[in-house]
């Protein structure tokens, strides 16, 4: 018999068990006297589905949404006070919640309450058992598929041509290669390869100096050169600024929450920084995924390192949310749902949040696992810090991070000055309040007054007192600015989710221990610990016996190398996902890559260092006939610049670009806001010439040039950015102000050269294509020149003037170029 169906008829003894307890006459006869008029008079008009409330994510007029409960915990848990929130709030133990908000209980209710719960909360209302769901899928036999097989090194092929392959990697490519009969393409040119690693490992064109340099060690050992390079790329903080964005699509990172209400988040750039920083240090893989969901959680030996583990679980925190949701447990189940989906997919490669509302339809992952995942979740307070303005209904607070670094602080008078504003605002907002009851009063004389522009100011002046409440609470009694983060922190009481038909939340059915996915484990795992379980789940998805991490990472870097990762579909490793095309190399790297440490830039170095890297784009017809699409890597698939590099590169090469990483981020600057609506700063005007990876990541306002060149979009994992070739990029190319900048920049630079025209000229090639003019090239270009500047000198009298638009016209044209874009 299959084992998940022994465990759910399991849950469905307890289920009955919990559910048919005999209930007396007399206990029943005190429920109606002595309960249930005091849940109907005090309770029912805010958590009962008549109304349609349910604040708190609980219902008190059904037996199953009392004992279920709500976003804290369960209403009332039999014999058990200290376990029953509906009792913490009577007796307002907790300050956040005191029910009801306006009055307090008698003690002879209190009483009452007290007596019913320690005699085992009878309850005889009829409202059913909570249904049971089965599922009917063979987690065993899914087991089969090969991507939930742990991955085992392969003997590593031998190939005829032993000359041509460098490296372990080579021969797995070289063996399918011979088998279909096909040669690959010749190696690719000095400065080719040069341009190329520089823009996959940081970003960036060589400059001139780094040309020559390579140039000169070519020559004397071209293997060397190539070490030497690589080297020296893996070492420059521009490789964590590279690297660091292609992670940030993974993590769908973005400073603002997106959707109808688009509030800023202005912590978010410290996980941003992060990243950055932790690739930088060639952080292990391992260790950079169990700090992003567990990090706050984690041995700290110092309050620095649980700062960055904080920092890290921002992860979890950066998504987009449904903030104008009523329903604070649906708003809630919501958000638990894109973390389940972000963390599955980024680190899996699976599809996991399809299971919310039905077992999976493709792969073997039953309802039952999904609300296993989100029990861990649900037991965690996600702390993104929106401030509650406009029509956001679900604000949240930051994380006090340890060890401050802030050194800033609020002197007395700029203290006494935001209490005087505050309390201005608040004397504003009570006579709006009065206002509004008398345009109220007075709309029953008029039922036609406008009221809009009171409602208009109100909320303004709302916002600007959540704006002056957050100042002042951000610091401390010596005026010190604190320092907040986004992230995790564990509730004081783990909770398990009880699995929802169809994903509704109000048709809870069975209960569903913490736990994480059947089909990775060969023997159940379940969460033991009294904690929420993010620290278990980040140490199973790390472990070296789950199938799929190590795999979806090797694959996603190879993607960012080779233009298409081994399985294509980055995010998709289940049974709807594309097959791999070398299986065997990808498991034995995937098992390299944990035995040597999990290290990001040793992987990456591995890959630049063979030959099947390092070939040329060259093309070959006999083999395109038989393998079009470049499946078995016969060439080097030409690839398009992404829209950072594009951008960074346009500035590298006019000398704009500056390369110092700017502290914060211009969403912080300007605190709480939501952005989008009338008068809300626009943040993509005069933007810095800075690295694009430090831009303003505003959901749904992305930089134009970004958006247009298929920028990561940031409500979504996105593990390969699709490659888009519209009008409008070569409109923006031509006629966009900043390109048009850049070139005048770059013009500006050549006039100030010593030199001819054919030198400024040959210096513009190399610049910008990273390698020498040809012959063709350098004629073309000098004769366009001499019929250019004699025109524009008699037309503006000003031969340096004309000089100058010819070089701004020229260098345009190499930006606007093919080549500029694409990597060979």
């Amino acid at each position: 018999m299959n084992r998940s169906l022994i465990i759910l008829g399991l849950l469905i003894g307890f289920a009955s068990q919990s559910y048919s307890q005999e209930i007396t006459d007399a206990q029943s006869q005190f429920f109606e006297s002595k309960i249930r008029p005091v849940l109907v008079s005090s309770c029912y008009e805010c958590h009962s589905k008549k109304t349609g409330k349910n604040e708190g994510g609980i219902t008190l007029d059904t037996k199953v949404g009392l004992r279920q409960g709500g976003n804290s915990g369960p209403g009332v848990t039999p014999h058990d006070l200290d376990e029953s929130w509906v009792w913490r709030f009577m007796t307002h133990r907790d300050k956040n919640a005191r029910m009801p908000p306006e009055s307090t209980l008698s003690n002879q209710v209190l009483a009452d309450f007290k007596k019913w719960i320690e005699m085992g909360a009878p309850d005889p209302r009829e409202d059913g058992l909570p249904a049971t769901v089965i599922s009917s899928i063979d987690v065993q036999k899914g087991r089969e598929f090969w991507s939930f097989q742990k991955p085992r090194k392969s003997v590593v092929p031998e190939v005829e041509d032993e000359e041509w392959s460098k490296t372990e990697v080579d021969r797995f490519v070289r063996s399918r290669l011979d088998a279909a009969g096909m040669t690959p393409t010749p190696a690719a040119d000095s400065t080719t390869l040069l341009r190329r690693l520089n823009f996959d490992l940081i970003g960036l064109p060589p400059s001139p100096d780094d040309i020559a340099r390579f140039q000169k060690a070519w020559t004397n050992d071209s293997q060397s050169a190539i070490q030497s390079e690589v080297d020296r790329l893996l070492q420059s903080r521009h490789f964590g600024e590279r690297w660091g964005r292609h992670w940030l699509d993974v993590a769908r990172y973005a400073e603002s929450n997106g959707k109808q209400s688009n509030q800023s988040y202005p912590q978010a750039w410290k996980y941003r920084d992060y990243v950055i920083e932790s690739i930088n240090n060639d952080k292990p893989f391992n260790r950079f995924v169990q700090e992003q969901i567990a990090g706050d959680l984690l041995p700290a030996r110092t309050d620095a390192a649980w700062r960055e583990g904080i920092i890290a679980t921002g992860f979890l925190a950066i998504g987009s949310k449904p903030l104008r949701e009523e329903s604070s447990r649906q708003f809630t189940m919501d958000m638990v749902d894109e973390q389940i989906d972000a963390t599955t997919q980024a680190i899996l490669g699976l599809t996991v949040a399809c299971a919310r509302c039905h077992d999976h339809k493709s792969d073997p992952i039953p309802t039952a696992d999904y609300y296993a995942l989100a029990g861990i979740f649900l037991s965690s307070k996600t702390l993104y810090g929106t401030f509650g303005g406009g029509q956001s209904k679900n604000r949240s607070d930051l994380i006090i991070l340890p060890a401050s670094r802030a050194k800033e602080r609020l002197t007395a008078s700029e203290i006494v000055q935001t209490k005087q504003e505050l309390a201005d605002v608040e004397r504003q907002l009570r006579e709006f309040a009065n206002a509004k009851r008398a345009r109220m009063q007075a709309q029953k004389e008029a039922p036609n007054e406008n009221m809009s522009n009171g409602r208009t100011s109100a909320r303004r002046i709302r916002e600007r007192q959540n704006q002056l409440v957050a100042k002042l609470g951000s610091v401390d009694s010596q005026g010190l600015i604190k320092e907040f983060g986004m992230g995790m922190q564990d509730y004081d009481q783990p909770i398990n989710a009880n699995l929802l038909v169809r994903g509704e939340i109000d048709q809870p059915a069975q209960l569903i221990p913490r736990g994480f996915l059947q089909v990775l484990n060969h023997a159940p795992q379940r969460v033991t610990s009294n904690g929420s379980g993010r620290r278990e789940l980040a140490q199973w998805l790390t472990s070296e016996n789950n199938p799929l991490t190590a795999r979806v990472f090797v694959n996603r870097v190879w993607d960012k190398l080779f233009g298409r990762g081994i399985v294509s579909s980055t995010n998709s490793f289940g049974v709807t996902g594309m097959a791999p095309t070398h299986p065997e190399l990808l498991d034995h790297l995937s098992v390299d890559f944990m035995k040597e440490g999990w290290s990001i830039k040793s992987l990456v170095q591995k890959l630049v260092m063979t030959r099947t890297y390092q070939a040329s784009g060259q093309f070959h017809q006999a083999n395109y006939d038989r393998d079009p699409e470049n499946n078995l890597l016969w060439r080097a698939a030409p690839r398009r610049l992404d829209a950072e590099a594009i951008r960074d590169s346009m500035l590298a090469v006019t000398g704009e670009l500056n390369l110092v990483a700017p502290a914060g981020s211009r969403v912080h600057e300007i605190g709480n806001e939501e952005l989008g609506r009338r008068g809300s700063p626009d943040l993509m005007l005069n933007l810095p010439p800075v690295r694009s990876v430090y831009l303003p990541a505003v959901r749904d306002h992305m930089p134009e040039l970004i958006k247009l060149f298929d920028g990561a979009d940031p409500n979504v994992v996105t593990g390969h950015r699709d490659v888009s070739n519209v009008a409008g990029q070569a409109l923006y190319l031509m006629n966009n102000e900043f390109v048009l900048q850049q070139a005048d920049a770059f013009a500006a630079g050549l006039q100030r050269r010593q030199g001819t025209a054919t030198d400024r000229i040959r210096y513009a090639f190399v610049r910008a294509y990273g390698r020498p003019a040809t012959n063709a090239e350098l004629s073309a270009t000098l004769q366009f020149f001499r019929r250019f500047v004699p025109a524009a000198t008699k037309e503006s009298g000003n031969k340096q003037q004309a000089e100058q638009m010819f070089l701004s016209a020229f260098y345009q044209g190499l930006l606007t170029s093919a080549e500029f874009r694409f990597l060979d």
